[in-house]
């Protein structure tokens, strides 16, 4: 039964690849739709056959619970179509105004089929024996693999409305963009891609906003008992919690709070549309509310009006704006910090004890974004009072003013006009996106507490003091050394990827080549509108730097560097003039 899931769950994502980016005639198309129904009612049969030949049939329900919803749904759907001739699936997203709905059905069990083929095989653990990769590695290569995936499925036919379809290295920027999370375009999303190629946008984004490896480790435990130990200090290590017992219980309410806070923004944004934005049915009005929702949250910046939200029909539509702020907000603070705030069981516990204070990370963390956001508010309205904001009321202005603040951390989204901003504006901006989000977050940058340990070190440094305190603790010079090695390989990256773009692409002001690297390197997607004019060589760069900046400077170094054979010495110690 393993073997026959494996080959047919291949077999079915390469069915759904070929239908909805390649095939065109419509006969064609549903002799492939009947051949993927047969595999679906194939899964369906093996699941019951599992739940037959298990030993423990409540143990075997309790762990596949998931497993066994998606079934009895594909069951349920195949016996209404194709023995009562009514579509169920179809009629019930038709009646709501839902475009694609079967083959959206279709292609959700077939990836579900597919993680679960990739989490079985992974379960054997035949490679792992071969290939023992450290985990930062191994995140270094999942977002290799995700970018590589949605590069391909970019280039079919079906996926743009470009007759001569998307080039290779486009077709690389936009999936490294979305995989990174960043926002930049060298096309329209909105126009340029098709449906399909919208969705395929949006898996990107939310893969790599929580990572590809954080959903195959969820999935492992979800389809079987858990996942091991080794797998856990991976995890432990990739999503920086505080303790090894701290990730497994982190990843799963991870997930459910990404869904939750993803679903409850959808929704509000789809409430928030004002009546001059239209739309062409009910399901075009959800899938925007879905697509911005999402892309807020992670972090991503993308949207599918052709000016982002400084588009005619959003660009006052404020409620909106400060919605899709909350959900940025919520995606750059982190998900430990999240946890420690918000969850009902955080919550509970300081109610029964209200001298509980947050953890020291959550409070460094709140901190420093507060401080952040009101310096980039105030900054932008004093700069921008009589250029930008000129047209707009007190109220408006100061919106405007709290929402370009939000979005310099790591969003990416625009209300204002980027490339008539001022020089010290865009100078402010660059520093902010440079700082970023914080750890464990869906943002990009240098992160908040980085910035916040390099303040304090070289404050004690000044003021001649041996230890670090934050808060009525001591900060390993560890930490602090990890901070400044992050800084470092940050600035040095930036200067040189500057210094090419001043090269190869010298018609543009180095003020918007550093804004536009800089954004890239802080997976920002901020523009002042010359991403689509760079040359071949200055998108390789931004490429590039989207990729370092996602993965983290200090990780890729991590993964790069040998371990000292041994620390257990100390030479003499020497003075060294500084300064």
């Amino acid at each position: 039964m393993r073997r026959t899931t494996y080959v047919l769950t291949l077999v079915a994502v390469g069915l759904l690849i070929y239908a909805h980016g390649v095939v065109e005639k419509q006969a064609t198309l549903q002799m492939l739709y009947y051949a993927i129904d047969g595999i679906l009612a194939i899964f369906v049969i093996i699941y019951f056959l599992r739940i037959l030949y298990t030993f423990e049939r409540k143990k075997f329900l309790r762990r596949t619970w998931f497993e066994g919803i998606l079934m009895g749904i594909v069951f349920v759907n195949q016996v209404f179509t194709y023995m009562l001739g009514i579509p169920l699936i179809y009629n019930i997203f038709d009646g709501i105004g839902i475009p694609l709905s079967v083959e959206l059905y279709r292609v959700m069990v077939s990836m579900y089929m597919l993680v679960f083929l990739i989490v079985e095989l992974l379960e054997t653990r035949v490679h792992l024996k071969t290939l023992q990769l450290k985990p930062s590695i191994t995140f270094l290569f999942s977002f290799v693999f995700l970018i590589l995936l949605g590069t391909g499925l970019f280039m079919l036919p079906k996926m743009t409305n470009s007759p001569d379809g998307i080039r290779f290295l486009d077709a690389l920027f936009m999936a490294t963009s979305a995989s990174c999370v960043t926002g930049l375009a060298v096309v329209d999303p909105g126009t340029y891609f098709t449906f399909a190629g919208q969705v395929v946008l949006l898996v990107l984004i939310q893969m790599g906003g929580l990572g590809i490896l954080t959903f195959a480790t969820f999935f492992a435990s979800l389809m079987r008992q858990g996942i091991g130990v080794k797998q856990h200090v991976a995890m432990h290590e990739l999503m920086e919690s505080e303790s090894l017992f701290s990730t497994k219980g982190l990843l799963r309410q991870l997930i459910f709070l990404t869904l939750t806070i993803e679903g409850i923004g959808a929704l509000v944004i789809f409430m928030m549309w004002g009546q001059d934005v239209p739309f062409t049915n009910l399901g075009t009005k959800i899938f925007f509310s879905v697509f911005h929702a999402v892309s807020a949250f992670c972090n991503a910046g993308f949207s599918l009006y052709p000016e982002g939200l400084y588009t005619q029909p959003v660009r006052f539509s404020y409620l909106m704006h400060l919605t899709i702020a909350v959900l940025i907000i919520f995606g750059g603070l982190g998900f430990p910090a999240i946890i420690d705030v918000f969850s009902p069981s955080a919550m509970r516990a300081r109610m029964k004890a209200p001298w509980k204070n947050w953890k020291m990370l959550t409070r460094v963390i709140m901190y420093t974004s507060a401080a952040l956001l009101a310096l980039g508010t105030v900054g932008f309205f004093l700069l921008e009072y009589f250029n930008t904001l000129a047209h707009m009321t007190f109220a408006e202005a100061l919106i405007t003013s709290f929402f370009q603040s939000v979005t310099t951390r790591t969003a990416g989204f625009n209300t204002v006009d980027i490339s008539a901003l001022t020089v010290p504006t865009l100078m402010m901006f660059i520093f902010l996106m440079f700082i970023g989000a914080s750890p464990g977050s869906t943002g990009g940058g240098i992160k908040t507490t980085t910035f916040t340990v390099i303040l304090f070190a070289v404050a004690t440094t000044i003021r001649n003091k041996r230890n670090m305190e934050i808060g009525h603790r001591t900060i390993p010079h560890s930490v602090a050394y990890k901070a400044f090695s992050v800084f470092t390989f940050a600035a040095i990256f930036n200067i040189t990827f500057i210094f090419i773009l001043s090269i190869s692409d010298g018609q543009f002001d180095i003020m918007k080549l550093a804004f536009e690297q800089v954004s890239a390197f802080a997976t920002v997607g901020l523009s002042t509108g010359i991403t689509a004019g760079l040359s071949d060589v200055g998108k390789c760069v931004i490429i590039l730097s989207m990729y370092l900046g996602r993965v983290g400077t200090l990780t890729l170094a991590l993964a790069l560097s040998s371990r000292a054979s041994s620390t257990a010495y100390k030479y003499p110690a020497t003075h060294l003039a500084v300064g």
